[in-house]
């Protein structure tokens, strides 16, 4: 080959080169690399319980190439996977709407039906006339709309608080004229799934706080449900997706109680900022079952749940929590448990309203393992965890049957190096008996505190001397609990002091992230408003606290008084 012609021919290969580059980047398949995702219903990614019968709807738009907007949108919502797989938005077909929104876009479909699950997805187009292909799907979940819609089910307790003994406003500066605990209760209900499952839903309030089991099992990973209200306006419930925990035949349903703000027992030695007695501990739930026929059962609380004293012996969101091992009915949450000694559960009343619990839940985050451990004084024993957080204690240990320990959590040490409450609320603690046997394995479920420090007494750290053979300490161990909003900021420079300052700051922001924005997580655990109004920016900029912020809208419309606590109301601030 002449040299020439190596050269002509290098040169149509380097031109058809440069073609086909010129190709990849304009040909109209680019066109595909347009994509919407992050679907979110009601501000949430496939939430459950959504209480407005029109949603707002929001996603997001990615592209390959810059300066890449939308311009306009198609929405479809379907009732079943298989015809929104279709491209059939038999409950909403939008339509292409021409607009760059895609943010608070309401529903405007056919009328939603309570505890219903609906299916989504979005197209949209760009200023480049370029269609993105379909998101991928998304779903949401109904609440309960109104009072019809749980199915007749009641609210239900161990016992009723006397008439005379309701206090609704929580400071009348009078000393308490009685003293004493209440009963923590267990609630039960044995049931039979009559066919073969296909979904089961359970929507739930147990005042203040509850924990649910099926079958033996921990429902969720949440802590403090359900969210704090104005009790005597208003309750929340939570919904679960309990589908996996079912089992054709027999099933139990199980429900711990915690007294929570909804009930602070006035018990001496036990630190006591509120007098709130809306009530002794109650519940209120509905279990929806769907067949694979198609066919429905509901399960619902009344007179027929059975119910007893639980092993909690005490519980203030503002004193701790007292827990006898000794006092667990193995199995009690089962299908096999025999509850023939257990007395019927009694109906009693509850708060006028429920709304679904749409904030994020609380939640266990960070775990401290202590840093030191020493002997302050004969018998104290206290834990540095290095960080002062909000949350709660996890204690492991093993020793005789009745044998009782207690910890008291705490911010400071005082002179004589052991624990201080003294700005913090004194008479703050968890105790805990064992039952023998084993190591042994708690932690509260109703209460939480903040701390650093834990001191411990009646028992003794593993590998530490014990010649009266006192429980021995395997671990103990400090669970920081907070809401589970979304981190969505940060901040860092080349200041190390800054840095450090923006931790602490952090750290008070997570420590006060609860069901309302606490002004600490100690002493008050109140909501007084201001930390909305000073660290609003602050707290927006790192985690993502929208469904939080609409439940404070909320909670200062029931706590208002004349027409601005009337429905109208209501249904503006569901629209924020």
């Amino acid at each position: 080959m002449k040299i020439s012609s190596f050269l002509s021919l290098g040169s149509e290969l380097c031109w058809a080169g440069l073609l086909v580059v010129f190709v990849l980047i304009y040909h109209p398949a680019s066109a595909q690399r347009l994509r919407v995702s992050n679907l979110k219903c009601a501000y949430q990614s496939r939430p459950l319980g959504v209480q407005s019968p029109a949603p707002v709807l929001s996603w997001e738009l990615s592209a390959d190439r810059r300066n890449v907007v939308q311009t306009a949108y198609r929405v479809l919502v379907a009732d079943s996977p298989q015809k929104l797989s279709q491209n059939t938005g038999n409950i909403w077909d939008s339509g292409k709407v021409t607009a760059g929104a895609s943010i608070q876009i309401s529903y405007a479909g056919r009328p939603l039906e309570p505890a219903k699950t609906y299916y989504w997805k979005v197209k949209t187009w760009d200023n480049h006339a370029a269609e993105s292909p379909w998101s991928a799907p998304a779903e949401w979940q109904m609440g309960l709309l109104s009072p019809r819609d749980w199915r007749g089910a009641q609210w239900i307790a161990y016992e009723q608080l006397p008439a005379e003994r309701l206090a609704v406003l929580p400071v009348d500066g009078k000393k308490d004229t009685y003293t004493g605990n209440n009963v923590l209760p267990l609630l039960r209900k044995q049931f039979i799934a009559k066919k073969r499952l296909a979904k089961a839903s359970m929507f739930i309030s147990g005042l203040g706080h509850f924990e649910l089991l099926l079958n033996g099992q921990k429902v969720g990973n949440h802590f403090l449900d359900p969210g704090w209200t104005k009790y005597d306006k208003q309750a929340q419930y939570v919904t679960f997706d309990v589908t996996r925990l079912l089992k054709s035949g027999p099933n139990a349903l199980g429900v711990m109680l915690g007294n929570g703000f909804y009930y602070v027992p006035p018990v001496k030695e036990r630190y006591r900022k509120l007098k709130s007695s809306f009530g002794f501990p109650k519940l209120i739930c509905r279990l929806a079952l769907e067949y694979a026929d198609g066919s429905r059962e509901d399960i619902v609380s009344d007179p027929t749940w059975k119910t007893a004293a639980g092993p909690i012996t005490f519980s203030s969101i503002y004193g701790g929590e007292d827990y006898n091992a000794v006092l667990e009915q193995a199995g009690w949450a089962t299908a096999e448990f025999n509850d023939q000694k257990w007395r019927s559960a009694i109906v009693v009343d509850g708060p006028p309203e429920l709304l679904a619990q749409e904030q994020e839940p609380l939640q266990t985050f960070d775990t401290f393992k202590a840093q030191t451990i020493t002997q302050a004084q004969s018998g104290k024993w206290v834990y540095d965890f290095g960080q002062n957080a909000s949350g709660i204690v996890e204690l492991q240990l093993k020793g005789r049957r009745g044998d009782t320990v207690r910890i008291a959590p705490a911010e400071l040490l005082g002179a004589d190096h052991t624990i201080t409450q003294k700005n913090i609320g004194r008479g703050y603690y968890f105790t805990y008996v064992l039952k023998g046997g084993g190591v042994e394995t708690w932690r509260p479920r109703f209460s939480y505190y903040g701390f650093r420090y834990a001191q411990m007494t009646g028992g003794v750290p593993k590998g530490q001397p014990n010649p009266t053979g006192q429980p021995e300490i395997v671990a103990l161990t400090a669970l920081h609990t907070r809401n589970a909003a979304a981190r969505v900021g940060a901040f860092s420079c080349s200041n190390d002091l800054l840095n450090r300052t923006d931790k602490l700051i952090d750290w008070s922001i997570k420590s006060n992230l609860a069901s309302v924005f606490t002004d600490c997580p100690h002493r008050e655990k109140l909501g007084w408003l201001e930390e909305t109004h000073l660290m609003g920016s602050s707290m927006r900029y790192n985690y993502d606290i929208a469904t939080l912020c609409r439940k404070t809208l909320l909670d200062m419309r029931a706590s208002q008084a004349g027409r601005w606590a009337g429905a109208g109301n209501r249904a503006r601030i569901r629209e924020v």
